[in-house]
């Protein structure tokens, strides 16, 4: 005659229902594993007081407590260090912005300047066409003041004759 204890701890409410399950599935693993006869399998529940019940030196009670402090304590952290990591993507996204504005100032800087650049080019080249303006006025001016002695010369010339 198979004999099946199982020990729980005494925490919360067991139902009738979960000790059926239990006591069903023990027997069948008796049948399916070992070939027993399930009309035949004892199967014992005995829920101890978590008192009563010690695992590496301590009552479940205090296991329990110390497990329950330790995931407080660890959600706490992953708090704090959800917390850094909000204030860093803050940070970063300040900086971003920072140089985002650094660089389109850049950017309008240098049009500005270029800009300049050409304003002093275009005005530089406008100086240098009215010079040569200037220069070929003074040229055809002289040419034609030759020109009207060379006529000068030539009515004289032909006044003489």
């Amino acid at each position: 005659m198979p004999y099946i204890n199982i020990k729980i701890t005494k925490e919360g409410e067991v139902t009738a229902e979960q000790k059926a399950a239990l006591i069903k599935g023990a027997t069948q693993l008796l049948v399916d594993v070992l070939g027993k006869n399930p009309k035949s399998t004892v199967v014992v529940i005995d829920e101890v007081d978590m008192d009563n019940w010690g695992l590496g030196g301590e009552s479940i009670t205090v296991v329990r407590a110390l497990a329950a402090e330790a995931k407080a304590k660890e959600a706490a952290e992953a708090e704090k260090a959800a917390k850094i990591k909000e204030k860093a993507n803050l940070k970063a996204a300040k900086e971003e912005e920072k140089a985002a504005k650094a660089q389109a100032k850049a950017e309008a800087k240098a049009q500005k300047e270029a800009e300049k650049t050409k304003a002093r080019e275009e005005a530089k080249a406008q100086k240098e066409a009215e010079k040569a303006a200037k220069a070929q006025a003074k040229a055809e001016a002289k040419a034609q003041k030759e020109a009207e002695k060379i006529a000068k010369k030539a009515a004289k010339s032909k006044k003489a004759e």
